[in-house]
């Protein structure tokens, strides 16, 4: 196999979509809360272990929630471990917060592919042109909606005039 080139594996956009600096101090408080009940109920354990246990997997417990990838390439969208050919996308839309909840409300498709952070509100909704996928579109949070739009277009409209025919 033969390395592709850097301009062929440069990734036009990225971002992490981690964790807003509060819901750490929350899961340590949240997590005392429960060592101390464990405490409370269970007066035969040492008092230290529930915290020693519990404070560790409250924070670990974070982690991967607060390590979501998302990538634009020369050939693909990429959300964790998901991906896209850029040939399939037909549009994008960059949501706010409402377009947001208006795009996952009442009227969204069952088949669509959701990937949302509720503490991040924007969003890009991806529309596709696969006939041999069921999947109409994609909804994915992003705190830049507009550049991860536009990186896509952009990537989606050089793929398409690449493609002979």
């Amino acid at each position: 196999m033969t390395p592709e080139s850097p301009a062929r594996t440069a990734a036009a956009y990225r971002e992490r979509l981690s964790l807003p600096w509060w819901a750490w101090p929350a899961a340590l408080i949240t997590g005392a809360i429960l060592a101390t009940e464990l405490v409370l109920g269970l007066p035969d354990l040492p008092g230290w272990l529930p915290y020693a246990v519990v404070l560790p997997l409250s924070v670990l417990l974070l982690i991967p929630a607060g390590r979501l990838p998302v990538a634009v390439t020369a050939d693909e969208f990429q959300v964790d471990d998901a991906r896209l050919p850029v040939s399939v996308i037909s549009d994008v839309v960059a949501l706010d917060t409402a377009g947001k909840r208006e795009a996952l409300g009442v009227g969204a498709h069952p088949l669509a592919f959701v990937i949302q952070r509720a503490w991040i509100g924007p969003a890009v909704q991806v529309l596709l042109d696969d006939p041999a996928d069921p999947t109409p579109y994609w909804v994915v949070s992003t705190r830049h909606p507009v550049e991860l739009a536009t990186a896509l277009l952009e990537v989606s409209r050089r793929e398409r005039a690449a493609r002979p025919g």
